[in-house]
C-alpha cells in the first residue's frame, strides 16, 4: 500500500536527494555506457540510509524501485535496437519463460531473506563483474558458440533471478555471458536491453507484492516500489546520461574500465560495511 505523505521539509529533502541520485546515476550510465540499475540500487540505498529508512527494508526499496525505473529505460532501449535491427528475436522467444521464471523466482527469493542478504548478493555480484571488466580480456571466450538446451534457458533463469536480486536489468551479466560465448558484442547489447525489459516487468510487480504490507517503507511507496523514486530518477538518468556519453568520448577506453571497476569496487565494499558494520 501507499503510504501517507511525510512532512514537506522531509519531502522536499528526499526530492533532493533523489535529485542528485538520479543524475548522479545518469551521468555514471552514459560515461561508463552501462544499464542505470547497477549504480541507481547503490544510490538509493545511501539516500535511503540519509532518510532513516528501516536497514531491514532499505535495501529491498532501492532495489524494487531501480527495477521500475527499467522498465521505462529498457523498453526504450529494446526498442531503438530493434529499429536497427540488432536484437536477437529468436533468443529472446527461447529465452522468455525462463527470464520470467528466474524473475519471479528472484522476487520470491528476495521477499524472503533479510535486507543484509540481498545486500550482499549485490556487493558480491557487482565484485565478480568489477573484476570481469577489469582483469579479463575483452576478447576472452570460454566456448565458440551458445550452448544447447536445457543449458541455454538454464543461463537465462539464473540471469533473471540474479539481476531482479540486484535490481539491474541484466545487461551487465547477459552481456559478458553472451560474449563468452563467442556471440557477436553488438547483437549482445541489444538483446540484453531486451532481457532487461522481460526481466523488469514481472521483478517490479513481484517486489510490489511482496511489499504491499510490509511497515518502515519510504513514504510515497507502492510495496516496496518507491513512486516519488521512480518518477524522478526514470526522466532524470535519461536526461542526464547523453552528458556522461560525450565526456567518455575524451577519455581513453582503458581508463573507463578501469574507472568502471574501482566504482564498483567502492559501491560494494560501502554497501557491506553499510550493512554488517555500521
Amino acid at each position: 500500500m501507499i503510504e501517507t505523505l511525510p512532512p514537506l521539509t522531509e519531502l522536499l529533502v528526499m526530492l533532493g536527494a533523489l535529485l542528485v541520485a538520479g543524475a548522479g546515476a545518469g551521468f555514471i550510465a552514459g560515461l561508463l555506457g552501462i544499464g542505470g540499475g547497477i549504480i541507481i540500487v547503490p544510490a538509493l540505498y545511501q539516500v535511503f540510509s540519509v532518510l532513516e529508512v528501516p536497514a531491514d527494508v532499505r535495501m529491498h526499496v532501492a532495489v524494487g524501485t531501480s527495477l521500475a525505473t527499467i522498465v521505462a529505460t529498457g523498453f526504450r532501449s529494446a526498442r531503438a535496437h530493434h529499429r536497427r535491427g540488432a536484437v536477437d528475436l529468436e533468443l529472446l522467444k527461447q529465452w522468455l519463460i525462463p527470464i520470467i521464471a528466474g524473475a519471479v523466482a528472484g522476487s520470491v527469493i528476495s521477499d524472503l531473506v533479510t535486507g543484509a542478504t540481498l545486500t550482499a548478493v549485490f556487493a558480491v555480484v557487482a565484485l565478480g563483474i568489477a573484476l570481469q571488466m577489469t582483469v579479463v580480456r575483452p576478447e576472452a571466450r570460454l566456448v565458440d558458440r551458445l550452448p544447447g538446451q536445457p543449458v541455454r534457458s538454464l543461463m537465462a533463469t539464473v540471469i533473471g533471478m540474479i539481476a531482479t536480486m540486484m535490481g539491474i536489468g541484466g545487461g551487465m551479466l547477459t552481456v559478458p555471458t553472451l560474449r563468452l560465448c563467442n556471440y557477436p558484442t553488438r547483437n549482445a547489447v541489444a538483446t540484453a536491453s531486451a532481457v532487461g525489459f522481460l526481466i523488469a516487468v514481472p521483478a517490479t510487480l513481484g517486489f510490489i507484492v511482496a511489499g504491499w504490507q510490509t511497515p518502515g517503507v519510504p513514504p510515497l511507496s507502492l510495496g516496496y516500489v518507491n513512486l516519488l523514486g521512480f518518477a524522478i530518477i526514470a526522466p532524470v538518468t535519461v536526461t542526464i546520461a547523453p552528458l556522461g556519453a560525450r565526456v567518455a568520448h575524451t577519455i581513453p577506453q582503458t581508463a573507463l574500465r578501469v574507472l568502471f571497476g574501482i566504482f564498483l569496487l567502492v559501491a560494494s565494499g560501502r554497501l557491506l560495511y553499510g550493512s554488517f558494520v555500521a
